[in-house]
């Protein structure tokens, strides 16, 4: 078992090649990303529902921008790396989210959930690109007008939002280890683009596997959720200790339209309270170019298959007490047997 090489994206360098999962609404602050920074990897804000996040906990208006530019900031006080991961399909605050990281000079932005719209030219920040599929990264390297500067493949494992249809997710096919080698043909003759590997990654020797694959790093979230500097509350820990493999489901129901990985003690989803869309976060545009349409929102007439996904991010980081929280989590999570410290599954993780 040895110790984890460096991962070098762009003019990034990474000392062990171990990128934390962006995790929403605000899981992954700046306290988690700072720590796992600090110690060797590469720490991922979520960019979700920033904006109000910062509003409430500081008592003061934010606009999206001034929101990102200044966690970004704070992570990367002194020196340190931070990434921020950016959905495609939060459309509305897309823009000013991508240019504020920019402005902001973020180590790193994280494309996911739908193929990126074209990002400003930086010379200090590198581009990565989620796909799940050959296919996906075809795709986006046909559209934009610049090669990504690294790709995350993330597998049907993952916890949170996934990248593939509800009845894929448990075909032997769609396997992260089954996906790599046409990824990894196709990233080598467009430039190496390096290839990162995330979904249901847990371990040193996990990592040393798929590594030996060709892979040049690897991409960990449910670990770093179950840590103390997580901003998930006590609860949502307690519950990811006591979890069983049973108790962990993927359920359709997002306004996002993705399913979702979840712990089935998760209040919301044991409550089933009808959507109200008081955040939008994903909301689309009506007919009149205007930001208004919500799946979740009582105006659709299938609003009933939604969850209100904004609330009960916002309630599993205690930010909203009087919602049910929804609980997102990756397949292992029932393998976590208590919580830890960011610096002691750093060095589990790296194998020192």
């Amino acid at each position: 078992m040895g110790i984890l090489p460096s991962l070098k994206i762009k003019n990034l360098v990474i000392p062990h090649c171990i990128i934390q999962g962006g995790m929403g609404a605000g899981v992954s602050g700046t306290r988690l990303v700072r720590e796992v920074s600090y110690h060797g990897g590469l720490g991922t804000l979520s960019s979700a529902g920033m904006r109000d996040l910062l509003s409430l906990r500081n008592n003061k208006p934010y606009t999206t921008y001034e929101a990102v530019r200044e966690e970004i900031e704070i992570a990367m006080t002194g020196g340190l790396r931070a990434a921020i991961n950016i959905m495609r399909i939060l459309d509305e605050s897309y823009d000013e989210t991508v240019q504020a990281a920019v402005d902001a000079k973020v180590s790193a932005i994280i494309f996911g959930a739908g193929l990126p719209k074209q990002v400003p030219d930086s010379d200090d920040t590198a581009y990565i690109l989620m796909a799940s599929s050959a296919r996906t990264l075809r795709i986006m390297l046909n559209r934009w007008r610049r090669r990504p500067d690294a790709v995350i493949v993330e597998g049907p494992r993952a916890g949170g939002h996934l990248g593939f249809k509800f009845e894929d997710i448990e075909k032997p096919e769609f396997a992260l280890e089954n996906l790599l080698p046409e990824i990894l043909e196709l990233a080598g003759k467009n430039g190496n683009i390096p290839v990162i590997a995330a979904g249901g990654i847990y371990t040193h020797e996990d990592i040393e596997r798929f590594l030996s694959l060709g892979v040049s790093g690897v991409q960990i979230a449910t670990r770093f959720l179950a840590t103390w500097e997580s901003d998930a509350t006590d609860e949502f820990k307690r519950q990811i200790v006591a979890a069983t493999e049973n108790d962990i489901k993927v359920i359709n129901g997002s306004p996002c339209d993705f399913p979702f990985r979840i712990l089935t003690s998760s209040p919301m989803y044991l409550t089933k309270r009808a959507p109200k869309c008081r955040m939008g976060y994903v909301l689309g545009k009506d007919e009149n170019g205007h930001y208004t349409v919500c799946k979740a929102a009582p105006n659709n007439p299938h609003h009933e298959d939604y969850f209100c996904i904004c609330d009960g991010l916002r309630a599993a980081i205690g930010m909203a007490p009087n919602e049910p929280a929804m609980y997102t989590v990756g397949t292992n999570a029932f393998r976590v047997d208590r919580i830890r410290s960011v610096a002691e599954l750093m060095k589990e993780l790296v194998g020192n």
